[in-house]
């Protein structure tokens, strides 16, 4: 029994196994982040009502739509890293930075709270560079890089909603 199976391969990226578990473990942060603000913006799609409920239904949905593929593209990051992916709700309160929302805000605290959760997942994603780069792990790198420029972009996009 004590054998190993056959599809048992160990993973040999370069990269040594206590690095790829510390990056493993951000991405993780950074999924639970993701999958919080994805929620939350559903979540404001489905309620949002008001003078700019139409312009706010569509900026939301979009915005909801690319964090569905980028909670795949970061799950996916760390399977390729061989860890297990975060995948629970229980799994995500423990490791997000962003917090849920009671009841439904008006329109515009909406916009401050989605705010607020694209610039956090942004700081998660920065937490992880350091320990990326000591490890030259140049996938990782590039996929947090793509993933701050997203929140950024989007997080200034909705602070222009809010200014007079």
């Amino acid at each position: 029994m004590g054998k190993k199976s056959a599809t048992s391969v160990p993973v040999n990226l370069g990269i040594n196994e206590k690095d790829r578990a510390k990056i493993a473990e951000g991405l993780s942060h950074l999924l639970a982040d993701t999958y919080t603000l994805y929620l939350k913006t559903h979540n404001f799609h489905w309620n949002v009502k008001g003078p700019m409920f139409q312009t706010l239904h569509l900026m939301f949905e979009a915005q909801y739509t690319e964090l569905a593929l980028a909670v795949d593209l970061i799950a996916e990051r760390i399977r390729a890293l061989g860890f297990p992916a975060p995948g629970t709700y229980k799994e995500y309160a423990k490791l997000s930075s962003i917090k849920e929302t009671d009841g439904v805000p008006e329109a515009t605290q909406m916009i401050r709270l989605l705010v607020e959760g694209q610039e956090a997942v942004v700081r998660t994603a920065r937490k992880n560079f350091p320990v990326v780069d000591k490890a030259n792990d140049e996938p990782t790198a590039d996929l947090l890089t793509q993933r701050m420029q997203v929140h950024e972009k989007t997080a200034w996009m909705l602070r222009a909603l809010l200014e007079k």
